[in-house]
């Protein structure tokens, strides 16, 4: 035979050997790795002290060859992880080949540097899987120091000090007829997904210099104002006798949800001196309960800062309820009271208002309507508005004027700097020296322990501005 039809018949057999090859590897974008976890959590990493080693699978579910292009720490040659990579030890590798229906074994270790300055609570990092012109990742979570873990518990009748910081995984729950007492200074951090729920009582007293703060796990200065973190705080129905004095509560879904009441003769919540901020949803979330409130901020909510639904008995004092929000496009307003709901049957309840007080209060934000009142034509909703500025649009009309004394209408109170969350007023606010001198002497000490009676009135909303002698 000729010997250039023989290389020419090698050559073709070649190629096609190669293009079968080939074909038996995964290309496609659209496919996905199996991870044998999604998250890798070391619960507490003492300094210079390595971690346990953890490991995970990364399986290939298809019936063909995939050619992993690369996999490598996201922190690269910064990062205080370790992997070993079925047998390879390093911070990355390439063209790591997974048979069909196979799986390879990686095992991580970490070490956190005891020199580094401000060591965040969480270290953080992630190992990435480049394949067919896309990415996966399994996230990497180590805690930086001592810290109280709280995962999935349920809770009875304890008292959290502040010692070191508490971290809840999977959600935490205040069982019915026990009490979380919270000391001065507490943090509390909620992982994503994680929620506070109290079907008993929660008693939580800060104080002006140690407040207690509620927020999320991420301790990176980008996420300080980050809505939607953690899923919140929820008084269930049947809790009773909840305080929350001197604290702050920012970056989840719902701040508080207040569920029906349990006790008649006291508020489901009292709420004093405290923060509700970055709510993707609702800053305090009310269904036929009891709270009473004062000296509060409630600012920045995705949907309704203070909604006050299916009926109960509310009062709010020298709150400022002020509502930037610049996440996306709010329809909502700010304040929502109403009394009723459709049951599963389509059929109108009615729940009565017994009161909704507000008085030098501060009920703003970007909105032309920043509070609806929602009620059943010929049914009672007792509501009440003294000496408070509230923005209603040129639409509104009351249909109980009475209701509304010494009411500033849509005027702005010009905050210091809402932009940066300053919601202290203005030199020129329209809300400074004209609140109600009686309801300031029953507060006389603003959320930033201000006195309000120095001077020719008490302010509106929670601040009372002092000025430089």
């Amino acid at each position: 035979m000729n010997k250039k039809i023989i290389i020419y018949l090698l050559l073709i057999y070649t190629l096609a050997f190669v293009s079968c090859e080939k074909d038996e590897y995964i290309t496609s974008s659209n496919s996905k790795l199996v991870f044998s976890q999604d998250t890798i959590l070391f619960d507490t990493v003492f300094t210079t002290i390595g971690s346990v080693t953890k490991q995970f699978t990364v399986k290939n579910p298809y019936n063909k060859r995939i050619n992993i292009s690369s996999i490598k720490l996201a922190g690269n040659t910064n990062s205080p992880y370790r992997l070993n990579i079925d047998g390879f030890s390093g911070n990355s590798i390439s063209n790591v080949e997974i048979r069909e229906k196979d799986s390879i074994y990686i095992f991580v270790e970490v070490t956190i540097d005891p020199t580094g300055e401000n060591l965040p609570l969480i270290v953080q990092d992630s190992i990435v899987f480049s394949f067919n012109d896309t990415q996966q990742d399994v996230d990497l979570v180590a805690f930086g120091q001592d810290v109280h873990m709280i995962d999935g518990e349920i809770i009875g009748n304890e008292n959290w000090i502040a010692d070191k910081p508490y971290l809840i995984y999977n959600s935490m729950l205040v069982d019915t007829n026990t009490t979380l007492t919270i000391s001065p200074g507490a943090v509390l951090h909620f992982h994503k997904n994680s929620r506070l729920y109290v079907a008993g009582t929660i008693v939580a007293n800060g104080s002006f210099d140690m407040p207690i703060i509620f927020q999320g796990d991420r301790p990176e200065e980008d996420y300080d104002d980050i809505p939607g973190q953690w899923d919140g705080i929820w008084l269930m129905a049947g809790s009773k006798d909840n305080i929350f004095d001197f604290t702050e509560v920012k970056n989840a879904i719902i701040g508080i949800q207040v569920d029906t009441l349990a006790n008649m003769a006291k508020p489901t919540l009292q709420l004093t001196n405290s923060k509700i901020t970055n709510m993707t949803s609702v800053g305090i979330y009310a269904q036929g309960s009891t709270i009473y409130a004062y000296n509060n901020l409630v600012a920045n909510c995705g949907q309704y800062a203070i909604a006050l639904t299916i009926g109960g008995s509310y009062e709010f004092y020298h709150s400022t309820i002020a509502n930037y929000w610049r996440h996306s496009t709010r329809t909502t307003p700010s304040v929502l009271i109403n009394n009723y709901y459709t049951d599963i049957n389509n059929i109108i309840q009615i729940r009565p208002i017994e009161k909704a007080v507000f008085n030098n209060c501060i009920i703003y934000g970007q909105k032309e309507t920043e509070l609806v009142i929602d009620k059943i034509d010929g049914t009672i909703l007792n509501y009440e508005f003294n000496h408070t500025l509230v923005q209603v649009g040129s639409g509104f009309i009351p249909e109980n004027p009475d209701a509304f004394t010494k009411v500033i209408f849509d005027t702005d109170p010009k905050f210091k700097d809402w932009k940066n969350e300053d919601f202290e007023l203005d030199t020129l606010s329209v809300a400074k020296d004209v609140g109600d001198a009686y309801i300031g002497s029953l507060f006389r000490l603003d959320i930033q322990q201000n006195d309000r009676t120095t001077d020719l009135g008490p302010d509106l909303g929670a601040y009372e501005r002092i000025e430089n002698q």
